[in-house]
């Protein structure tokens, strides 16, 4: 009999994951399909794992010609952003596959090689006419202030009289505004409207309708000046993966939504875009977090990241992280099987429930985080993450099942507990303190936090179902861990943990009130804060991450008065 209440048990949980795992992955409608599945242009990087311009490490020209096969039926055109640094052979290969360029060349703050980039440019523009159809001449050199705009226009001349294409500039929108004398210099207006990283943020529903009003400002601004030009939306795109920005959210979802929603404006007003970007970089998560290395069609396994038509899924291997996670589960059971049937109905059910969570967490760090490594040190640093966090869920485990089993207290596992939360808590200092002070491109941990939260949460649902009762002294660690060794020095450790969450939400609110854009649109601090706390305050993954704060300091912050060891 006991052994039945178990396999039921056993069966209704497997039922309940199994629902909830296929519920939140379904395909998603993203918007209308790309007319013929093909893209205007797009931003062509053909680095790969292991290559960086960081570095000096730059695409062979194999790697070339076999990207460009790969995007050849996704799009009609490329954009390069360099002509040196292996990108040489770039237009012979474009030509081979049929797709034309919009070639750039790469400006920085160094006079000497800006003037070896300009005349390999001018040379590879003149001698592949039929494939070169327009010129960019530097990508955001005023944004990332290397030069002034004087000599940046002195480049463009240069240019302009060297070649027949027409030719440009490339920069976020608001440089056009500031810089208004660049729409005379050149041919075509190419102006980068990005709303996820708009100093103001951009809910996806509202993005492409963003994208349009921008235009309507440009061209305002062009017309007001009697100047008549084209214009090209030199990059535009959205995040797959990283950090939440305001409303605006990383997703593969939203990516496809996003791209297919701005190809329907765009369409719809005749204007000339080009995505960002053909392939995942994941050399600019050196700069950019894992959110820079996630804007392309491809991942950098050349693996479609989403489909140009169709319905999408967010995750297409969620069957397999769910076997993974039953996996690690059953496993589990299989260690406490003769134990189980003793637990009653309540109690069991907690017990296999928790398991399970802590399984599903486990396999969603192991995934994300490995497929966010993009070192050797970063991988080291996911291998000793995932050991520590199933370290932990064994203790939980064997906590939870002493809770729950009326067992005496374990000294020794109270100890083990004790080091694994002080690591934890530690590590969550380091993150929460890098988050406030210098996060704009950091990721916000809470998948690496999962366990330890859920753990401390689980540790009193199972005093509770134990006893019935809860009483605040039984939330201290030394009564969650079954040990007795409180120290005053946990308390100083709660004040640094819940100071921290004050400390990111200032530093969130800091970052968006320090943006030139948004002083523009909001010069009077009263104005301001409030605006900036609401894209802080709305950041579902920044709040996510507070919870995690909050709930791992609690049993620090707990009195000592009472007895309550289990």
């Amino acid at each position: 009999m006991r052994t039945a209440k178990l396999l039921f048990c056993l069966i209704f949980i497997v039922i309940v994951h199994g629902a909830i795992a296929w519920s939140l992955n379904r395909p998603q409608d993203a918007g209308v399909d790309v007319p013929s599945g093909k893209l205007r242009s797009l931003s062509f990087a053909p680095y790969r794992e292991g290559f960086s311009p960081i570095e000096e490490k730059f695409p062979l020209p194999e790697h070339i010609d076999a990207d460009l096969g790969l995007v050849a039926d996704k799009t009609h055109s490329i954009r390069t952003y360099s002509i040196l640094g292996g990108m040489q052979p770039t237009p012979e290969f474009a030509r081979k596959h049929g797709v034309e360029m919009i070639q750039g060349g790469w400006l920085g703050d160094g006079h000497a090689s800006n003037k070896l980039e300009i005349a390999a440019l001018i040379e590879s523009v003149n001698a592949n006419p039929d494939v070169v159809k327009r010129v960019l001449v530097g990508n955001e050199v005023l944004l990332r202030k290397d030069m002034d705009v004087d000599t940046l226009i002195g480049y463009i001349r240069q240019v302009k009289q060297a070649v027949k294409q027409p030719v440009s500039y490339a920069d976020v929108w608001s440089i056009y505004l500031k810089y208004p004398q660049l729409m005379q210099e050149v041919d075509f207006i190419t102006v980068h409207i990005l709303p996820y990283w708009e100093d103001e943020p951009v809910a996806i529903e509202d993005a492409a309708g963003h994208v349009e009003k921008i235009v309507k400002q440009i061209e305002d601004k062009a017309h007001s000046m009697g100047i008549n030009k084209p214009i090209l939306i030199g990059e535009s795109g959205w995040p797959a993966a990283g950090r939440q920005r305001g409303q605006a959210i990383p997703s593969v979802v939203n990516e496809t939504r996003f791209i297919r929603s701005l190809i329907e404006v765009v369409n719809r007003h005749g204007l000339d875009y080009n995505i960002v970007e053909a392939f995942n970089q994941p050399w600019k998560s050196h700069n950019e977090g894992v959110v820079g290395a996630n804007w392309g069609l491809l991942t950098i396994d050349r693996e479609p990241v989403f489909p140009l038509t169709g319905p999408v899924y967010e995750n297409p291997d969620w069957l397999l992280n769910f076997a993974w996670a039953t996996g690690l589960w059953l496993l589990l059971v299989a260690i406490y099987f003769k134990k189980l049937p003793n637990l009653s109905l309540p109690r069991l059910v907690g017990f296999l429930t928790l398991a399970q969570i802590f399984g599903v967490c486990l396999v969603t760090l192991a995934d994300f985080l490995w497929f966010t490594s993009y070192s050797i040190w970063q991988q080291a640093y996911t291998v000793l993450l995932v050991a520590a966090n199933g370290l932990l869920s064994g203790l939980l485990m064997q906590r939870c099942y002493a809770i729950l089993a009326n067992q005496p207290a374990l000294p020794v596992l109270a100890n083990r507990l004790r080091s694994a939360y002080l690591f934890f808590a530690v590590l969550a200092l380091y993150k929460t303190y890098s988050l406030a002070f210098n996060g704009r491109y950091l990721s916000f941990p809470v998948e690496q936090f999962a366990i330890p939260a859920i753990g401390v949460c689980g540790l009193i649902a199972c005093l509770w179902l134990a006893q019935r009762q809860l009483h605040w002294h039984m939330l201290r660690f030394d009564s969650l861990s079954g040990g007795d060794s409180q120290t005053p020095r946990d308390r100083l450790l709660a004040y640094f943990l819940s100071f921290g969450i004050l400390a990111v939400v200032i530093g969130e609110t800091h970052e968006f009130m320090a943006a030139y854009d948004f002083i523009q649109a909001h010069p009077n601090f009263s104005e301001g804060l409030p605006v900036a706390l609401n894209y802080t305050l709305y950041n579902r993954q920044l709040l996510n991450w507070l919870l995690c704060i909050l709930v791992l300091s609690i049993p620090f912050w707990a009195s000592r008065s009472g007895n309550a060891k289990a």
